[in-house]
């Protein structure tokens, strides 16, 4: 397997984690390469998920692995990011009904 990146530097406090998911039946090269100091690779085989961490400004690239390597598409990282499920109303009020007769 294929796997090429260097870590985030510490001080680049504005990263985000972002996921994806190869949903075809072919391999692909998952790659960001438009920030300066910092390359990411990685193989994707069909059906596989990849969390990450990346920079706001980065592009994922994502490319079908043929011969002449074709450009699939190319994402903008903010669209990947994960987003936390927010708590239900239900489950707040009965962890607040908790908290209340403990006290």
């Amino acid at each position: 397997m294929v796997q090429s990146f260097t870590s985030l530097p510490t001080d680049w406090s504005d990263r985000i984690l972002c996921y994806y998911e190869n949903a075809t039946n072919q391999v692909q090269l998952a790659r960001i390469a438009n920030i300066p100091n910092w390359l990411y690779e990685r193989m994707v085989f069909p059906g596989q998920r990849l969390l990450f961490e990346a920079l706001p400004d980065a592009q994922l690239e994502v490319h079908v692995c043929t011969a002449n390597m074709t450009l699939l598409e190319r994402i903008p990282c903010p669209l990947l990011r994960v987003k936390e499920k927010a708590q239900s109303a239900s489950t707040a009020s009965s962890h607040n009904e908790l908290v209340d007769s403990a006290e």
